[in-house]
């Protein structure tokens, strides 16, 4: 598959949040993984990259696909919904995902959607899992009602394993970030860096000491400041990701990583 233009929209997760380039120039994630490897089967890709974290469905709708549509591309991924869940946007999170991909499929010959890992698997968090199920039910509804390729990441052995979630334990990092790369490649027919993919070696056994340590860490450094943002946004009118603009507004070439 050659692919002339590609466009990433939906949330933090596609604008590679945690996933920092080694020589902190910002962000890469998997969309620039994944362009990047793209790019040395097609020299002449142009990439851009509209996501902005903190995004809901509505907004990815109203603030993304406009000028997703204007960029006219080949190829299209959307990963979103995850702050849906968090806030609980029932409402409008069905409508908002049927009219991005009815969209964007009008123009993109290509549209990539991705499941959510069930955040469920963090302490304290049991009471999501079904809105995550349905959210992901409805992601693989509209996927093929519409025709598009999907990346279910919970088809990946280790899509609950820590070490492919940075140490907010709730956005990838860099290994996760690889992982999902990898995965995207392989539904566009394209061979991914094998260790992309390597399994993972066992994980190390902890004593329960230091796991409940780590609980109250990430607890203390995370869930508390997240939880005090919350409160603040909602007093103030704010929306997460308020102020934070794309990374990559505009097509253009894109080297791939050494």
């Amino acid at each position: 598959m050659r692919i002339r233009r590609y466009v990433a929209i939906g949330d933090s997760c596609a604008e590679g949040i945690d996933d920092p380039y080694p020589d902190g120039r910002g962000y890469r994630g998997w969309t620039d993984l994944a362009a990047g490897e793209l790019a040395r089967v097609s020299p002449s890709l142009e990439y851009a990259n509209l996501a902005v974290r903190g995004r809901r469905l509505d907004q990815i709708l109203t603030e993304q696909v406009p000028l997703a549509v204007a960029h006219r591309p080949d190829l299209v991924t959307l990963f979103g919904g995850g702050n849906d869940v968090l806030q609980g946007r029932w409402q409008t999170m069905a409508r908002s995902l049927d009219e991005i991909v009815a969209t964007m499929a009008e123009v993109a010959d290509t549209m990539v959607l991705l499941t959510l890992p069930d955040i469920a698997r963090l302490p304290g968090l049991g009471r999501l899992r079904p809105r995550v199920t349905r959210l992901n039910d409805l992601i693989t509804e509209t996927a093929a009602k519409y025709g598009t390729l999907l990346v279910d990441v919970r088809d990946d052995e280790y899509c609950h394993d820590e070490r492919l979630y940075s140490a907010d334990r709730l956005h990838l990092g860099p290994l996760g970030h690889h992982r999902v790369a990898a995965h995207v490649l392989t539904a566009l027919d394209q061979e991914p860096d094998p260790a992309w993919l390597a399994p993972l070696p066992p994980a190390a056994r902890e004593p329960v000491w230091r796991t409940a340590v780590g609980h109250w860490t990430w607890v203390r450094q995370h869930v508390y400041p997240a939880v005090h943002d919350t409160i603040r946004n909602k007093l103030s009118g704010r929306q997460p990701g308020d102020g934070f603009v794309a990374k990559r507004p505009e097509p253009g070439p894109f080297t791939p990583a050494p």
